[in-house]
């Protein structure tokens, strides 16, 4: 037990950072906060480097768009702009796009509150640019404020697991840290995946 206890240490320590903390996203369980976190995960669904997909978050998050209201109301270039000042380019045009419909999405059908769903995992997938992946991004984070989802280990942070001796299933991993470690934890998995 001690080795897996230094080595989620070790972990924790090196890579123990969730992208929402690198956007400058204050993770709480209201909706402004939740909101951002949906828009990241959408820019990190993309083909594209983590770090611009966070860049890009930033960037829209300092033009104010950061309600579902926000992010409908600005026009389609506005949301251009930001995204290229993330360094957002390759998919920038369709991106804005998306972000407008998800928008207009969470209005609809949550009245701009993703506390609402039922089954974050399946529902978040409704969001145009989000798939699966979009979806694992989105539940390893807001487990962080969201106790219901906890513990969420993707497959992918459970072969990181499994890879660094730890124990390969979401409940084992979940006992080697405290309840509010749970997200970092999942995140420091999935950045060592990316360090190699």
């Amino acid at each position: 037990m001690p080795n897996r206890q230094t080595t989620v240490r070790q972990l924790l320590d090196r890579f123990g950072t969730t992208y929402a903390a690198e956007a400058g996203i204050a993770l709480r369980d209201k909706p402004s906060p939740l909101y951002e976190l949906l828009v990241l995960a959408t820019l990190l669904s993309a083909r594209i480097r983590a770090d611009i997909a966070v860049s890009a978050a930033r960037e829209l998050f300092s033009a104010g768009l950061r309600t579902p209201r926000r992010m409908l109301d600005a026009t389609w270039q506005e949301r251009v702009d930001a995204l290229g000042r993330g360094g957002y380019v390759r998919y920038d045009e369709s991106t804005a796009t998306r972000l407008g419909e998800g928008a207009q999405l969470l209005l609809d059908t949550w009245r701009g509150d993703l506390r609402r769903m039922r089954s974050p995992h399946r529902e978040i997938q409704k969001f145009p640019g989000i798939a699966e992946t979009g979806a694992d991004i989105f539940c390893r984070e807001v487990q962080a404020v969201w106790p219901r989802v906890r513990p969420f280990f993707d497959q992918r942070a459970l072969d990181a697991a499994r890879h660094h001796g730890l124990p390969a299933d979401p409940r084992g991993l979940a006992e080697l840290v405290k309840p509010d470690q749970v997200a970092t934890l999942a995140a420091a998995l999935i950045r060592s995946t990316l360090a190699h």
